[in-house]
């Protein structure tokens, strides 16, 4: 098989403007592949740690030219000679290598985008696609096994109102989301987000508001309450074929740590701050009204007790997905099953560093009866990884984002190339 030649690395920039890595790899076969990390802006306390400069003179420290040097001064010249297809071994090498628990000497956006260009690399050597290439290496046990002989596009969840950190504070919650049924075909489900994405559109220009949108592609409007945003969701749906729920659903990522004081939650939509009982009451009330499929990040990232009590009173019919809370951490997500606080988890290859390491985290969620949900990060690129990535592991779900904007687009897309595939390789076995 083919071996590292080299490993080569640069500075650009991602979809907010911020530097970030692109790696690329050069195998003895003369495969050449590159990969590109992304970044996000509501980042967790339990994340792996992404290199910076720290040099305020450019991009007001943000520059990864410490994040670039790292791969080709430090881990190229661990890497140069090793078999390209030997996934668990390259990874292996760079975290022995690392040394540290949340990856703060090589770098988390060092090691992920090595991690990636050299799957690709491989891929494209074997000339396989991506997704087969990456499935190899799931193993989850026989009552949870990933599929050999058929594959399925993951469920497209869509972020249609941005908020939080994504859009300037406009609302309190990051996203409000829609998800097209199960059991509708990507390709339908993808018209489905974009019918709904264009008809709300056409409901804030009504109402006055802004369509400038946010970090990730969703509109940016300004609301009384947040849950003034979801209601012209449901009147936007209601110009549209399309029933809630019957053909979409609705969901919110709270993204609670970026509204916690002191341990209260401060929203607009009362003067006073919630205590911890007072907003799951909330969340439990939100529910009851417009009936959510899924719930992110409802409570912060280290109130244990809070999930526990939010899983158990609505977890029965709404996902209640950790992502601060588990951080795509094997250590997280086992006290989080413990705790019973989530039926579902967010994958985020860059939280932990490596492909290998991700892989471990979603064989723990499926073993353990999790919905997983493959997602992108606020600040992208146009790398289209994730979305081989999620058919490779059969998520159940990815959130990319509105159905807009090139670097969430490209994955959207990508997932459609994959469903043509699918379908192709499914009627040339009848």
């Amino acid at each position: 098989m083919a071996k590292i030649k080299n490993i080569t690395a640069r500075e650009i920039f991602d979809s907010r403007g911020n530097p970030t890595i692109e790696t690329t790899v050069f195998l003895d076969d003369d495969t050449i592949a590159s990969a590109s990390c992304p970044s996000g802006s509501s980042v967790g306390a339990y994340e792996a740690i992404e290199i910076r400069d720290h040099d305020l003179k450019r991009f007001d420290g943000l520059g990864i030219l410490k994040a670039v040097e790292n791969v080709e001064k430090l881990i190229s010249p661990k890497l140069i000679g090793k078999e390209a297809n030997d996934q668990p071994d390259i990874d292996k090498s760079m975290i022995e290598y690392d040394g540290t628990e949340n990856k703060s000497m090589l770098g988390a956006n060092s090691m992920l985008s090595v991690s990636m260009a050299v799957s690709r690399a491989a891929a494209n050597s074997q000339k396989i696609p991506l997704f087969e290439y990456l499935r190899q290496f799931i193993n989850i046990g026989e009552s949870q096994s990933v599929d050999k002989s058929s594959l399925k596009i993951p469920t497209p969840i869509f972020n249609i109102i941005n908020g939080g950190k994504h859009a300037g504070m406009n609302l309190d919650f990051q996203e409000f989301i829609i998800i097209p049924a199960g059991s509708k075909q990507y390709s339908y489900a993808l018209k489905m987000g974009i019918d709904i994405y264009r008809a709300l559109s056409i409901k804030l220009k009504e109402q006055g508001m802004t369509t400038l949108v946010g970090d990730e592609g969703g509109f940016g409007p300004i609301f009384f309450t947040n849950m003034d945003a979801l209601s012209v969701i449901v009147d936007a749906v209601g110009q549209t074929s399309y029933r809630v729920g019957y053909d979409v659903f609705l969901g919110l990522d709270a993204a609670s740590n970026s509204f916690l004081l002191q341990k209260q939650y401060v929203l607009r939509d009362r003067q006073i701050p919630y205590g911890v009982d007072e907003i799951i009451d909330y969340y439990v009330g939100v529910n009851k009204k417009f009936h959510l499929m899924y719930l992110e990040d409802a409570l912060s990232e280290d109130d244990w007790d809070g999930w526990t009590k939010l899983n158990g009173l609505i977890g029965n019919e709404t996902i209640i997905v950790g992502d601060d809370l588990t951080a795509t951490n094997p250590y997280r997500l086992q006290t989080a099953i413990i705790k019973k606080a989530i039926t579902g988890i967010i994958i985020k290859p860059n939280q932990i560093g490596t492909i290998m390491e991700s892989l471990v985290v979603v064989e723990i969620a499926k073993n353990a009866g999790l919905k997983t949900i493959v997602s992108h990060r606020s600040g992208e690129t146009n790398d289209d990884f994730m979305a081989d990535f999620a058919v490779a592991i059969q998520s159940d779900y990815v959130k990319f984002g509105a159905p807009v904007r090139g670097e969430r687009v490209a994955k959207y897309n990508r997932l459609l190339e994959i469903e043509k595939q699918i379908i192709g390789l499914s009627q040339s076995t009848k």
